[in-house]
């Protein structure tokens, strides 16, 4: 199903986090950036690595690094964290789904009072036990 406005907004807040690559650490690090350590290895592009999980935060370090002309590289990627299959299953849109769980709901309800009041009513399990009788032979 398409995704809509309310998933987008859900996946970028609370599933995506930005991975950005530099060559030199930043002037000032913006609030909610964590540093990784990146292991001393020979012929590595980049030595600092930073992930930002919000999209505002990693606009606003990318914008550091832009002030300072300094190379960077940025990746978007999911998050490990247990409730990203919930959020954001692959090509799914969660807002649909919990619609269609609530009429699913809402119709299972009324059902279940329809056929309370049709079980309740006399004349209908009189008639209802003749016809199982009738089928039986």
């Amino acid at each position: 199903m398409q995704l809509t406005r309310f998933d987008r907004w859900l996946i970028e807040e609370f599933v995506h986090e930005t991975h950005i690559h530099t060559m030199s650490p930043p002037s000032s690090l913006p609030k909610g950036v964590r540093e990784i350590p990146v292991p001393e290895t020979q012929g590595r592009r980049f030595r600092y690595h930073y992930v930002a999980f919000n999209p505002r935060t990693a606009r606003l370090l990318a914008d550091i690094l832009k002030e300072n002309g300094q190379l960077f590289s940025t990746h978007v990627a999911n998050r490990k964290a247990w409730y990203v299959p919930f959020i954001a299953p692959n090509g799914k849109s969660v807002t649909w789904r919990w619609i269609w769980i609530v009429i699913i709901c809402i119709a299972s309800f009324f059902g279940t009072m329809y056929l309370n009041k049709l079980w309740s009513d006399e004349s209908f399990r009189k008639n209802f036990f003749e016809a199982i009788k009738t089928l039986q032979g």
